[in-house]
């Protein structure tokens, strides 16, 4: 069933209107702050209606995405396999959060396509793949925070909302956007904010958390990568880093040290596309950024089989890190004309 006008929010208000069910709520592999706000704000909001709820994320997450008050169980799929199939067994409903299709789920696919019973979808990102029995896919929202919010307030469950939640909610908003600035073409971000802010929370407070807690290390393995590994190329408004992972040995790498690297060259005057590549033991991670119209999903989707916004993509390659740069560096020649077009 996909998002069809008011159906779909009647439906899941049947379907989740029915108290004391156990429900497991699922991320996408390498959580970031919204999959991770989406997660505990969204169960935090179950749990006060009544619900038994237990969240499962594929891998390991940053230490700066658990601070939360939240007190939610929240299993890392990687180390708890058994005790995650022994849950999906009891589960009545499964909701995927972030994230359209199984495959992002990386070492859990398999068993999110195996689970019978209902599932549901809530993501703002383009493309649904269809898995799941009840989605909710709608990319003009700014994040599945947001969406979130969107879809408890139209299943009758905001007055279930408390200062966690909140606190999430929130978290999932702002680090989608960057700190607000991006995907904020609407009112509707703010707006939700504003109403988040009502429960108390500490928006200080959780931007110090998100964005004032990095490690001694991760700030040098920046200074690194901005040093000696940033390559930019001004006659296609383009920029690289790439990192090997010795590099990443070297600087005592930890989850989550590269988050928002990517981001950086976009600082320079007249650059509009960014590129990180990261070497991991059997594939190279890409991530894209973008100003403007230039269509990083796209980009990602057909040369490095991945996807994502249309100014925020991933992808991956199976190419050594080498090669991998190398090809990025040739497809900006195909891409010249649309990158020096690209308007901001």
């Amino acid at each position: 069933m996909k998002n069809t006008g008011n159906e779909i929010f009647n439906s899941l208000k049947e379907l989740l209107g029915q108290k004391h069910q156990k429900m497991l709520l699922v991320t996408h592999e390498n959580p970031d702050g919204d999959a991770i706000g989406s997660a505990i704000g969204l169960g935090e909001i179950l749990r006060n209606f009544g619900h038994e709820v237990i969240i499962v994320v594929p891998n390991d997450y940053p230490a700066f995405l658990q601070w939360f008050s939240s007190d939610l169980e929240i299993l890392i799929y990687e180390r708890k396999k058994n005790q995650v199939k022994s849950l999906l067994k009891e589960t009545d409903v499964l909701i995927c959060l972030d994230f359209n299709e199984p495959k992002r789920a990386a070492k859990m696919e398999k068993k999110l396509l195996e689970f019978s019973k209902p599932k549901v979808l809530i993501d703002h990102h383009p493309n649904p793949s269809g898995f799941c029995d009840y989605s909710i896919s709608e990319t003009e929202f700014s994040s599945t925070a947001e969406l979130v919010f969107e879809v408890v307030k139209k299943i009758g469950l905001k007055d279930y909302i408390n200062y966690n939640a909140a606190e999430a909610l929130f978290t999932g908003i702002m680090t989608d956007t960057g700190s607000f600035s991006h995907n904020i073409s609407r009112p509707g971000p703010f707006s939700v904010v504003s109403s988040l802010m009502e429960w108390g929370i500490d928006t200080d407070k959780i931007h110090a958390a998100i964005y004032h807690n990095f490690s001694e290390n991760r700030m040098k393995l920046l200074g690194h990568c901005l040093g000696q590994k940033m390559e930019v190329f001004p006659e296609f408004r383009s920029a690289i880093i790439w990192i090997s992972q010795k590099e990443l040995e070297d600087y005592d790498f930890q989850p989550g040290d590269t988050e928002g690297f990517v981001n950086y060259p976009l600082s320079i005057n007249n650059i509009v596309f960014s590129a990180l590549f990261i070497e991991k033991k059997d594939h190279v991670k890409a991530s894209f950024r973008s100003k403007g119209n230039f269509p990083v999903n796209e980009f990602s989707r057909d040369h490095f089989s991945g996807g994502g916004h249309r100014n925020a993509a991933g992808g991956e390659s199976k190419l050594s890190l080498e090669e991998s740069v190398e090809k990025f560096k040739q497809l900006l020649k195909q891409y010249e004309h649309q990158l020096k077009e690209t308007i901001i």
